[in-house]
């Protein structure tokens, strides 16, 4: 009986260590999409009160977990009954990802009347509590897209292993997709108040530890503006690369481009495409409401 109880933990062992193995290599591969999660994370958490920056991440974190918690279980059922189904779902997701960056794009070049206004007049507290919302809401949605798509790599690259494998790599590699990038916003958006506190605890000798607190201060309206960009052109990346993956006719006539530039090309394309279609319809959904 004891050896059959040490058998036990010793299959347990060599279960965890497969499992530790595999979720390095899991890690690897999901590292760009992971990059890209940080990067769309920052850009759409950035842009609140100070005060409302860390409800406003907490409430976008506990929508990223609900996002796992939903994707894991249908993920692997998927891979056990329909893995036919996985591609169409991640080029869904694609078109979804790839509308959202070209969006960004109009809208810098393009803003609407209420982005305007937005600068030409003070927001009551019930407009700034519904833009909040929206932006959370907005926040959570793409990350449901990217959890999506990280999950699936991180199956992909455990598929030949078994079910418990597959269900620890994939869970830790979602929880640290969760944990360390919104962990990491946090810090970010806090970036200025630790430079304030650097600021009011230097003394005149110390004028380093002054010139620290400017720095970061100064710092993060230009980090927060280049993350922005950055996750703009990593939605298109995330949605470009899972069409040039996914269909042989894009690869075949891409593959003499570099694999982000054909990415980024083939995102913005149907990014474009998608906000032409989604426009005409919001056109002529208005005019048959004004009818």
């Amino acid at each position: 009986m004891a050896a059959g109880f040490f058998a036990v933990f010793d299959d347990i062992a060599i279960l965890l260590d497969d499992a530790a193995m595999m979720s390095k290599v899991a890690a690897k591969k999901t590292a760009g999409v992971l990059g890209d999660d940080l990067a769309v994370g920052a850009e759409k958490a950035s842009g609140f009160a100070s005060s409302r920056e860390l409800p406003v991440l907490w409430a976008i974190t506990k929508g990223s977990f609900r996002n796992k918690l939903i994707v894991l279980p249908i993920a692997f059922l998927l891979s056990a009954f329909a893995p036919w189904a996985i591609v169409p779902i991640l080029m869904l997701g694609g078109l979804y990802l790839a509308f959202e960056g070209a969006e960004k794009i109009y809208e810098y070049f393009i803003p609407h009347e209420h982005v305007r206004e937005e600068f030409t007049t003070a927001l009551t507290e019930e407009e700034i509590l519904a833009h909040e919302a929206s932006k959370i809401k907005s926040a959570i949605l793409t990350d449901f897209i990217l959890s999506i798509e990280i999950i699936i790599i991180a199956l992909s690259s455990v598929a030949e292993k078994g079910l418990a494998v597959q269900i620890i790599v994939v869970s830790f590699i979602a929880m640290l997709a969760t944990v360390g990038v919104y962990g990491f916003v946090a810090l970010l958006v806090r970036m200025d108040d630790v430079g304030f506190s650097l600021i009011e605890s230097a003394n005149e000798k110390n004028t380093l530890l002054k010139k620290v607190g400017e720095t970061l201060v100064v710092a993060l309206p230009k980090v927060i503006k280049v993350l922005t960009v950055v996750g703009t052109l990593a939605m298109l990346l995330v949605a470009g690369g899972i069409y040039v993956h996914n269909v042989h006719q894009l690869h075949d006539a891409l593959h003499f481009m570099p694999s982000l530039l054909a990415g980024l090309l083939v995102g913005l394309v149907i990014g474009l495409v998608v906000l032409v279609v989604e426009k005409l319809f919001m056109k002529t959904k208005s005019v048959f409401v004004t009818k």
